[in-house]
């Protein structure tokens, strides 16, 4: 995006009008960034109308107005949140989106200094800037950056993520910042459920995280499974640090969690080999990425540097290019779910995005389909939400074809026909039949799925026969289904049938966590069933849980014990549990108490699993240590606290060795359990 014309071709009038439009627009791409999370233009977009503002800015300096979104940073602080005054302003960063832009910003350093300096160079993680501050090594409060002098008071929310420490490893009174984000798998998980329960899904992993951290309920916080990384010392106290990458050294020693890809950069060449290796490996990595971060490394310097009145003038940021492709729709597709919501999902032209094929992308509900303006024979731009999630950024019109006519919005269900309905003016249409094909379907697959019953074998085209061929229409079905019906089925000889019974039989005795996932409690998962598990003991008193004992637990807010006692209340549900109780389905929790968890060995401890085991797959381990209180991680650092090794393990072995972590035989670590 650019301007229309040169800039030397505008009057000062001319220019004048123009900022103003585009701080207009601007200002509102803002609040819905910063205040409502919920963006209505991407990144990129913004990023090129702002950069247009600050040309017109720089050519006319008279026009340039105090409230001008260049002049300050970040949103505004929402009601229903104390208000907190930084001591040090959160300032915003400036941005720079090529090579040369890069160099420009390093001569202006070497100028402003006289001579070449050292970059720590850091990933641009795409979250939200939180502050933290310490005294005698106690958390005593958390803030949002807010408008960069005046935040938000979370404390509580930020005291709910696991990787904030309570406490420090040392006595000091201190602020940090750093950011808070949501990782790559809990945004798709996270999506997954809204849209299941029929709520707007969230833009990106920055929007969830600010969303999530910024709600009056503690309890949803806690399970949004957020994570931070800190880097920043606002407040020394006397610690011993010279630069900036020994400061995140000593953010680590204290007990923070730093990210480990930082790097003193010498010169230019080397911070756009780091530029060349992480773009390259965004798509890896756990969590999202914009860019990366330049700051002049030695912390006397930024100091004699400092700042405008928005950026300080030692660090900046650049920007990655948003990885976007072209394609056209051929065809939309629409499902339903588990839960009656019938889900939009473009049919495209397959294009290589972030590297993968991508041939659909869900459109989430007909809202969306309208403010896109999507139609069938659309071109559009393609990219990845959170570089993860498939999405169409926007229609190119250019393309569209003359005869092109609007998307027809199903009235009735694909699948039984059945009039679709809003409820309680939910964005999602919905089928409310119960006796929905799809919907018993997909149902069906949750329950066998491997975080509920966890029956092998029993995947969705499998559930697709059985219920084609009348062989299945409940859960209790499942544990009567004939080995002679099943001999008629295509493809099914004896070990096969032997080996689905079995694991079918098996999933009786599992504990009663498994079986309230499986049914399909609205707004209950893996976790939650877990704890409504090990709360209640047995099907028969969750069951019969009031609202007021299910908001007893600190993990269940009010909107979801309602859900819970509205299932349980429902004739459906009974007759559900009735027949699987006539089945011998375990209906009481056989997993680990709060307190065998809390005398566990490997409660609290960071485990990585590596090499082949024996006696697990690597999800039943991670899932057991899990169920123990470990938090598993993928890969082996300084906070590393357990390897579990099993046979031909390779560099992780190594590096854990190398680091001095703790490593387990897979027969040392059953001792344990």
């Amino acid at each position: 995006m650019a301007l229309p014309k040169p800039i030397s071709k505008y009057s000062e009038q001319e220019a004048s009008d123009t900022a103003q439009k585009l701080r207009k627009t601007l200002n509102q791409w803002g609040k819905d960034y910063y205040t409502k999370d919920n963006p209505e233009v991407e990144d990129s977009v913004y990023d090129a109308k702002y950069r247009d503002l600050q040309e017109l800015e720089a050519a006319f300096p008279s026009i340039v107005t105090p409230d001008s979104i260049t002049q300050r940073v970040g949103g505004e602080v929402l009601s229903g949140f104390t208000k907190v005054r930084h001591e040090i302003p959160m300032l915003s960063m400036g941005d720079v989106f090529s090579k040369e832009e890069l160099v420009e910003f390093d001569d202006r350093i070497q100028k402003n200094v006289g001579y070449p300096v050292d970059y720590n160079v850091e990933l641009k993680i795409d979250g939200l800037a939180i502050s933290l501050v310490y005294e005698d090594g106690k958390l005593v409060r958390g803030s949002t950056r807010g408008d960069g002098n005046i935040g938000e008071d979370i404390t509580k929310n930020l005291q709910t993520i696991s990787s904030i420490p309570q406490t420090l490893t040392k006595p000091v009174s201190i602020e940090v910042r750093g950011e808070c984000y949501m990782p790559k798998q809990a945004f798709a998980d996270l999506n997954k459920q809204q849209e299941e329960r029929g709520e707007a899904v969230f833009a990106n992993p920055r929007n969830a995280a600010a969303g999530s951290l910024r709600q009056l309920d503690t309890r949803v916080t806690r399970a949004r499974k957020l994570d931070t990384f800190i880097y920043t010392i606002s407040t020394f106290d006397d610690l011993q640090v010279a630069t900036q990458h020994e400061a995140i050294e000593m953010l680590e020693e204290l007990g923070f969690n730093t990210n480990p890809t930082q790097r003193v950069c010498h010169n230019l060449d080397e911070v756009w080999q780091y530029i060349d290796e992480y773009q390259a490996q965004r798509d890896q990595l756990a969590y999202g990425i914009d860019g990366i971060v330049l700051k002049v490394n030695d912390l006397d310097l930024q100091g004699q540097l400092g700042h405008t009145v928005k950026v300080p003038r030692w660090e900046i940021a650049y920007k990655f290019p948003p990885e976007e492709a072209l394609t056209v729709i051929r065809e939309i597709e629409w499902t339903v779910g588990r839960t009656g919501v019938v889900t939009p999902t473009a049919i495209m032209d397959p294009v290589q995005l972030a590297g993968s094929t991508v041939a659909r992308a869900t459109l989430n509900n007909v809202d969306q389909i309208a403010a896109k303006g999507v139609r069938l024979g659309d071109t559009v731009k393609l990219h990845k939400a959170g570089d993860i999630i498939p999405e169409i950024t926007e229609v190119i019109l250019d393309k569209r074809a003359a005869d092109s006519k609007e998307l027809q919005i199903p009235t009735n269900c694909p699948s039984c026909d059945r009039e679709l309905v809003h409820l309680n003016g939910e964005v999602a249409l919905r089928c409310i039949n119960p006796d929905c094909p799809a919907q018993m379907v997909a149902r069906l697959e949750h329950f066998g799925s491997r975080n509920a019953m966890n029956i092998n074998g029993l995947g969705p085209r499998l559930i697709q026969v059985f219920f084609d061929h009348k062989l299945v229409r409940s859960f209790s079905d499942l544990y009567s289904l004939d080995p002679d019906d099943l001999a008629k089925l295509d493809n099914f000889k004896e070990k096969r049938i032997n080996g689905l019974l079995d694991s079918i039989n098996n999933s009786r005795q599992n504990s009663l966590e498994r079986l309230v996932n499986g049914i399909g409690i609205p707004g209950v998962g893996t976790k939650m069933a877990r704890i409504l598990a090990e709360n209640f003991l047995t099907m028969d008193k969750l069951a019969k849980a009031s609202e007021e004992e299910l908001t007893a637990i600190d993990a269940v807010g009010d909107i979801l014990a309602a859900n819970i006692v509205t299932f349980f209340q429902s004739e459906a549900a009974q007759d559900t549990i009735e027949e699987l109780v006539a089945a011998g389905v375990n209906m009481t929790y056989d997993g680990p108490t709060t307190t065998q968890v809390e005398d566990n060995y490997f409660n609290g401890k960071k485990v990585v699993l590596t090499g082949k085991l024996e006696n697990y797959t690597r999800n039943e381990l991670k899932e057991k240590l899990e169920d123990l209180g470990a938090d598993v991680t993928g890969s082996v650092s300084k906070k590393t606290d357990l390897l579990i090794a099993g046979t031909d393990a390779g560099s992780k072995l190594t590096k854990a060795q190398t680091l001095g972590v703790e490593v387990m035989s897979e027969a040392e670590m059953e001792a344990h359990f």
